[in-house]
């Protein structure tokens, strides 16, 4: 059975660790530790072996653990093609460059228009992710679909897992955390593959709010963008874990600073109780409302809680924050970017940033500036990243990760 960190368990096996002699223990971050291996990640998958046909299942020999790490070894990311200005958007709310730029660091961002598609956009990042990967759509064991702006209600995993040409028909189902998105797909995925056998699983952060903004907002309509990124994570063998550690938290309080509620369809007449006679029933049909933010709020929330998420991600992994070679932040505000980098002590020149050309994409936003400093050689084999991502919830998590 599984326990509630996800991994398995069996009450025929009592006295498990003391017959494998390894001190194990499952931390905070979800994952199992062994203090055998230098405070990494261990994790493990209950396999059978050795099973006799003619025996009973009484008699069937124990599950024995098999060591099991996860790295991430490919990525790609997709931007629509119609860029917005500053100077565009001066055209259509009393706003300009420098005011724009001067606050939150973005000069450019990307919106989907005619023919783009958010599982369109998902699809050609997670393809190139695949290509420099060297792994092929048949052998992809699971699809994550991170995003809070699907093309369909029901989620747009499936269909991208058909798009993708994945013949095998995986288990492909959609994430929906906002900005924190794509962390958590990282999580999802170590989990899958680490206690569910799993071997080449494909982490998607995608969204589309511009689909959700209020236009004649200046406080908000100048922030977002449209994009997506993807990465292959797949299994090794744990020497070569590129996992070390992650920190996860919600806070359903913060609610109220950040949001898009549903509201009620706005209509007249008969059709405003969608033809009923029976008063509330049948529901009336409703939408999205644009995207409410309360600026200060959230910016006093990112500075104090991604510091601290990060600093307990680094102290799981038995790390100092001296041998990270790069912070990779939700690229939300360069404002809090900077604020995050100053009160962990790290130097401008290890922070990766490309809001100025993108502004906040999101679920996508981690995994669309990795790709661009992978594909740039600004991140090198070996390199290990410290991420967090942070956003409406309230929620926000951090992990460590090795890149190849």
């Amino acid at each position: 059975m599984a326990n509630a960190s996800g991994f398995f368990t069996s009450p025929s096996i009592p006295n498990l660790r003391s017959r494998i002699n390894v001190p194990i223990g499952v931390s905070r971050s979800g994952f199992c530790v062994s203090t055998r291996f230098s405070k990494r990640v261990l994790c493990s998958t209950l396999s059978s072996i050795d099973k006799d046909a003619s025996s009973s299942p009484s008699q069937y020999q124990r599950p024995r653990l098999v060591p099991s790490g996860c790295k991430l070894i490919g990525c790609g990311s997709a931007v629509p093609s119609l860029l917005i200005s500053n100077d565009d958007l001066a055209k259509i709310v009393d706003t300009n460059d420098e005011w724009i730029a001067t606050r939150t660091g973005i000069r450019n961002r990307r919106v989907v228009s005619g023919k783009d598609s958010l599982v369109g956009l998902a699809v050609e990042a997670a393809t190139k992710a695949l290509e420099m990967a060297e792994v092929v759509p048949e052998d992809i064991d699971l699809v994550l679909m991170c995003t809070s702006t699907p093309d369909d209600l029901f989620g747009a995993a499936p269909q991208i897992q058909k798009a993708l040409g994945c013949t095998k028909n995986p288990l492909a189902y959609d994430i929906t955390a906002a900005c924190s998105g794509f962390v958590l797909g990282l999580v999802s995925a170590a989990c899958h593959i680490r206690g569910g056998g799993f071997k080449n699983v494909l982490v998607i952060g995608a969204d589309s709010l511009s689909r959700f903004v209020d236009w004649t907002d200046r406080g908000t309509c100048i922030l977002f963008g449209d994009a997506a990124g993807a990465v292959v994570v797949q299994a090794c063998d744990i020497e070569d874990d590129g996992l070390f550690s992650f920190d996860v938290h919600s806070d359903g309080d913060g609610r109220r600073h950040l949001n898009a509620s549903v509201k009620e369809s706005q209509t007249d007449g008969e059709s405003s109780s969608n033809g009923s006679v029976f008063g509330d029933f049948p529901p009336k049909q409703s939408s999205y409302s644009c995207i409410q933010m309360n600026g200060k709020e959230v910016f006093r929330f990112a500075v104090k809680c991604v510091p601290q998420s990060i600093e307990s991600a680094l102290q799981k992994a038995g790390l100092p924050a001296s041998a990270i070679d790069w912070l990779l932040l939700h690229q939300a505000n360069q404002r809090i970017i900077d604020s995050v980098a100053t009160r962990l002590h790290f130097p401008p020149e290890r922070v990766i940033s490309n809001l100025a050309n993108y502004g906040n994409t999101s679920a996508a936003s981690i995994p669309l500036a990795l790709d661009e400093a992978v594909r740039s050689g600004k991140v090198k084999p070996g390199h290990t990243i410290a991420t967090s991502g942070f956003g409406a919830g309230l929620t926000w998590g951090s992990a460590i990760v090795r890149w190849r």
